[in-house]
């Protein structure tokens, strides 16, 4: 500025206008605030956020050196707070003291940072120590990347979606089907039928569907259904009605494109209740047929595959799924579950969908202390249930999700492993695969590969993001990434208040990483909230194979003088 105040003006706004806000585009950030000669941007995305900055950084690299424009970017990872369209936080505060930290046309990023990018490909960051910043209470360890250490680079990753953006055209959500039968009672028929739905395009190849926790949530809401699809992060939403009388049966479904709120295809179908299995069928290719899904015969075979042709039967699972899966679920409840399931057994004992799910939530009340015995017992129950399941039908993916978790409570972590991804073969997005994908991954010690499956989650079913934040602190934390587990703990933390679990986990997580003025604060909540907590009991709980998981955590506690 002090030699050529013009020109360098006039090379920055050009390199704003043709280079940089392009890229920050490109890769979902926002643009906050410009400072002078700074600028602050928020990204969705630790991935985005550092591939635009080695973006940005190659290219001024490989520019005309004449233009003599270098930069150096921080990169961050943690809380914000907002304050109309600005943001605060020692998030940003540390990502400013970073900045400095980086050589001229380079890059500075936290390790949490680090942690969190690590083995995904890109550039290729060097540790450079501990730092003490200005207002951050503790060090800080930095790691820097430069464009000439050619040695320690490779390609900044494609720019990926924004969690919070349909990541194409092929994304749907599938409301819950109101209830137009004039009967609160029908309720559970009306939600079974878009659970199935859910559960049949889950199985379309290329098809992007948000899980029944998060797209239940609008239930009862009168919502403009854009606001859905921002919300969600999908291209289409497709809601209808469900109307039963006596032996007839009407379902009207609506599929809307969530960009404009216009309808893309609108059908209604008028049938004998026996024949509920077709229609749901017909939706089911209808609605991929409008968002012009090509379909193999065996694929379609795949959607068309029913539990049930006998209707009673059916209704009675759905009565089950609606009991089992509501909130408020207590042994009563579970106990008149288990019966519907009984009788629907008896009904169509070829129907595998229901020992099945009624194995399944064996396994909850072996946990609770449900279902008259000892949890051994309860689990041997729910065992053979699970057995006869996969004699019924060795392909139908509850079935296989079924014994993968008996055999995950039994111990014999390959088998359910193997029997989980089996089910995932059929329905790999589908909520329960995912989160059993991951608790496995995380028992049997391989919690790199719990990862992806989690963050995969959380975005097929934000609503649901407080187990998966649980698990994805666990994995990182087993990992060695402290600090990024203890960041994912405090989030879990602002969704779930109450949990005392998260807060042993997250006194951990500070505790390694010497924050220990802090996981004692935590530990005393936790304490308030559950005077007998035993993390000790909770730990074996879980079913580690590897001792050196849970004495990780011991070990964490440990550092900050707990007391345990």
């Amino acid at each position: 500025m002090a030699e050529d105040e013009n020109n360098t003006l006039s090379v920055l706004n050009a390199f704003r206008e043709e280079e940089f806000d392009p890229a920050i585009a490109r890769y979902n950030g926002r643009i906050v605030k410009l400072m002078g000669d700074g600028t602050l941007v928020e990204f969705g995305s630790v991935f985005d956020a550092v591939d635009c900055a080695v973006a940005i950084q190659t290219v001024l690299a490989q520019a005309d050196r004449a233009r003599s424009l270098q930069l150096r970017i921080g990169v961050n990872l943690g809380d914000i707070i907002l304050q109309g369209d600005d943001i605060y936080g020692d998030g940003v505060n540390i990502a400013a003291r970073l900045e400095p930290q980086a050589k001229p046309g380079g890059v500075c990023i936290s390790t949490v940072v680090q942690e969190s990018i690590r083995n995904r490909p890109g550039a290729q960051f060097t540790d450079c120590g501990d730092i003490e910043v200005k207002n951050i209470s503790r060090p800080v360890r930095i790691w820097r990347w430069h464009p000439d250490d050619t040695a320690t680079t490779r390609e900044p990753a494609a720019a990926t979606p924004a969690p919070n953006r349909a990541p194409d055209a092929a994304s749907i959500a599938v409301l819950p089907f109101d209830n137009m039968s004039g009967d609160k009672e029908q309720d559970y028929f009306s939600d079974g039928i878009s659970e199935d739905i859910i559960t049949d395009l889950s199985k379309v190849p290329g098809l992007l569907v948000i899980a029944r926790n998060s797209s239940f949530a609008y239930k009862g809401k009168s919502v403009d259904l854009r606001t859905v699809g921002r919300e969600l992060g999908v291209g289409h939403v497709l809601e209808g009605s469900v109307r039963r009388a006596g032996d007839s049966v009407r379902i009207t479904a609506q599929l809307i494109d969530a960009a404009t709120g216009g309808h893309l295809r609108a059908d209604r179908y008028d049938r004998d209740l026996t024949d509920i299995f077709a229609v749901q069928d017909e939706v089911t290719l209808n609605i991929v047929e409008a968002l012009k899904i090509r379909l193999t015969p065996a694929q379609k075979a795949k959607i068309a595959s029913t539990g049930s042709t006998n209707p009673e039967a059916y209704d009675l699972f759905l009565r089950m799924r609606d009991l089992t899966f509501s909130p408020g679920i207590n042994e009563e409840r579970w106990d008149m579950a288990q019966e519907y399931g009984r009788q629907a057994c008896e009904l169509d004992p070829s129907f595998a969908q229901a020992p099945a799910l009624m194995s399944i939530f064996h396994a909850m009340a072996s946990l609770n202390g449900w279902g008259g015995g000892t949890p051994a017992e309860v689990l041997a129950r729910g065992k053979e249930l699970a057995e006869r399941a996969v004699a019924i039908d060795a392909e139908d993916p509850l079935a296989n999700i079924a014994f993968g978790t008996m055999e995950r409570f039994g111990g014999d972590i390959d088998v359910a492993a193997r029997m989980i991804a089996k089910a995932a073969s059929v329905t790999p997005d589908a909520g329960l695969v995912l989160f059993l994908t991951a608790d496995v991954a995380l028992v049997a010690g391989r919690p790199q590969d719990a990862v992806p499956v989690l963050e995969r989650a959380i975005r097929l079913d934000p609503a649901w993001s407080h187990q998966h934040l649980q698990f994805l602190g666990i994995a990182h934390f087993l990992m060695g990434n402290f600090e990024t587990a203890a960041l994912v703990f405090a989030e879990r933390l602002v969704l779930m208040p109450g949990t005392d679990i998260g807060r042993a986990w997250l006194a951990a997580s500070l505790g390694h990483t010497g924050q220990l003025d802090e996981s004692r604060k935590i530990w005393a909540e936790l304490i308030e909230i559950d005077p007998g907590f035993d993390i000790k009991s909770r730990l074996a709980r879980f079913g580690f194979l590897r001792p050196q998981d849970p004495a990780s955590v011991l070990a964490g506690l440990s550092k900050a003088g707990l007391n345990f």
